[in-house]
């Protein structure tokens, strides 16, 4: 997918009329829909932490591109052995965290070895347990030894679950977050705003153009358009499309939409009596019109999936007629799943405006195939703790945005409960390979596996629609991953 530039012209007494939106060359006042929870990506789930963290106060070993290649940050260069199991990373002499420690390999293998940890909550526990050894042989190499090929090794250790940390303010990380990245924390007002500011000593600073970054937390859709209407805020990215209209009509604003590596679901608690029962998630499958949903949540902007993968990766399957929209045969399932009765369930949904617009599509759609839907409204934080923390939901909607995320379907404890072993045999296949060719047909089984199970109802990968002030420069063009790189920004 390549990014579309939406602006309009205007005739020149309209624009005349408009009025300047005044900023200094060196601030940048970003809107996001949800504020994090905390700063520490290690410790929690939620995306929002990484879209302020990740490449400006916290740096990883590689660095994710907006074209999904992967290229050095913390290691200048790498290595693996012919059979993927044995990586070997080369560290830059001049990085330092902002407390003024150094950066060594043994920081690396304390980070690595703190992630795989048995106390650990670093959502990705599984990539960092997955290191039979990490050896730190000399101050700049560090070598790890997995347990099974990983081509993928490289992308992975570039999010944000795979960040550096020095270990002596680790602790501290979720409220006083110390990196090695090209800015600190300035201040964070929480409920309205967190910001950061460019640090002196960086290794590069003098390459550094914003010098001051806002991040202001705003969920309700007509007030993010509000916000960029008065010049409160310069740019606002993954926002609601549904102001997309109004900000087009404006000739300050350009509209870019990137595709995304995101799938946007209504997850299943599998540990529901009635929801263990494949019928039944074939009919609530059934009963769902992807298109709908996503013209409600997304105003149209994404493409529908039939399965936990994303258009444009690799191995990708499209299996949208494997549960496709039917009523009919939703009811006639129900019925002979559940004779005794309809089924009744409550969605949960989150604050944010796509799953709360699309939420009512789907309470709509699956009470006309004669299921009573309950819809629980709830704040962030609650879906955190109670939904993904303690499972605590029948059904929700939700977009997980991670990429390579598919092996959470094997994860023993994960909030949706899905127990396949013979999904779990396959994925172990997946990871053990180290041939492309075998990986691409084991990928492909897998997708089609978890759609034939109907494992979830699989929506649509979100298109991320970004509005910002003309004149910015450096705005990712992609979305492998949700991060503001603001090392990569400029006004014009």
């Amino acid at each position: 997918m390549r990014r579309r530039h939406c602006t309009l012209a205007l005739p020149a007494l309209a624009a005349l009329a408009q009025p300047a939106l005044a900023r200094s060359p060196s601030s940048l006042t970003l809107g996001m829909t949800l504020e994090p929870p905390g700063l520490d990506p290690t410790a929690g789930a939620a995306s929002a932490i990484a879209e302020i963290m990740l490449y400006n106060v916290f740096e990883t070993l590689t660095k994710i591109r907006p074209d999904a290649s992967v290229g050095p940050l913390l290691a200048q260069s790498w290595h693996s052995s012919p059979d993927l199991k044995q990586w070997t990373f080369h560290l830059r002499e001049d990085a330092r965290f902002s407390n003024g420690a150094p950066l060594t390999a043994q920081t690396v293998q304390w980070a690595f070895t703190r992630a795989a940890s048995e106390g650990s909550t670093n959502k990705d526990r599984r990539t960092f347990t997955a290191m039979r050894q990490i050896a730190a042989p000399d101050e700049r190499t560090v070598r790890i030894e997995l347990e099974q090929p990983d081509a993928d090794l490289p992308f992975k250790l570039g999010q944000a679950t795979a960040i550096i940390v020095e270990p002596g303010s680790a602790a501290g990380n979720a409220t006083r977050p110390v990196g090695s990245g090209p800015y600190v924390l300035d201040k964070w007002q929480r409920g309205a705003s967190l910001t950061l500011k460019a640090w002196p000593q960086w290794r590069e600073a003098g390459a550094i153009a914003i010098g001051r970054a806002v991040f202001r937390f705003i969920s309700d859709p007509a007030a993010q358009v509000a916000a960029l209407l008065a010049g409160d805020v310069d740019a606002f990215v993954r926002m609601s499309e549904r102001g997309a209209a109004r900000l087009k009509a404006d000739g300050r604003f350009a509209l870019l939409q990137s595709g995304s590596r995101a799938k946007t679901i209504v997850a299943f608690n599998h540990r529901h009596a009635a929801l263990r029962d494949v019928r039944v998630r074939r009919a609530l499958c059934a009963a769902i019109d992807r298109q709908a949903v996503l013209q409600a949540g997304q105003n149209g902007l994404g493409t529908p999936i039939g399965s936990y993968y994303t258009p444009g990766s690799p191995g990708y399957v499209d299996l949208t007629g494997v549960n496709a929209y039917d009523p009919d045969k939703a009811r006639q399932l129900l019925k002979e799943a559940l004779p005794d009765g309809p089924l009744s369930l409550t969605l949960t949904l989150p604050p944010t405006p796509y799953a709360r617009q699309g939420g009512e599509v789907v309470a709509a759609q699956l009470a006309q195939a004669g299921v009573r839907v309950k819809v629980q409204n709830v704040e962030w934080a609650q879906w955190l703790s109670h939904v993904y923390g303690q499972a605590q939901f029948d059904l929700t909607l939700i977009s997980h945005v991670e990429p390579l995320d598919l092996g959470n379907w094997s994860k023993p404890g994960y909030y949706w409960g899905y127990e396949n072993p013979a999904f779990n045999a396959l994925y172990e296949r997946l990871r053990a390979s180290a041939d492309e060719g075998e990986r691409l047909k084991l990928l492909e089984q897998a997708q089609r596996l978890l759609a034939e199970d109907a494992a979830a109802i699989f929506l649509y990968q979100p298109h991320w629609l970004t509005a910002a002030r003309k004149g910015l420069q450096g705005l990712w063009e992609q979305m492998p991953i949700s991060v503001n790189d603001l090392a990569t920004l400029r006004w014009q």
